[in-house]
């Protein structure tokens, strides 16, 4: 079951894709199903910086599990280092 449901918001960073380093300014969540993962259905993140076209976007299809312990590993690894290191504010 596709839940049509999709988080987009905007970000700061960069994404290596086919054609090398690029900046991205939006990211995406939603569960669907996957291009390439062999599951029926997965977590979809899609980091894109839309102004450079399809082919700057970094995409990763993941396992419910995988998705929950991705975003507990981002908040152990920011929570281990001093408040505001990575912020947008350094």
């Amino acid at each position: 079951m596709c839940t049509y449901l999709t988080e987009k918001f905007a970000v700061e960073g960069s994404g290596k894709s086919a054609t090398g380093w690029h900046s991205v300014s939006e990211a995406t969540v939603y569960v669907d199903h996957p291009t390439h993962a062999r599951y029926a259905h997965t977590v979809n993140i899609d980091f894109m910086n839309p102004k450079l076209g399809p082919s700057a976007r970094v995409a990763l299809e993941l396992t419910e599990e995988d998705a929950l312990a991705l975003a507990e590993a981002i908040r152990t690894a920011l929570a281990a280092a001093p408040a505001g290191l990575a912020s947008r504010n350094q």
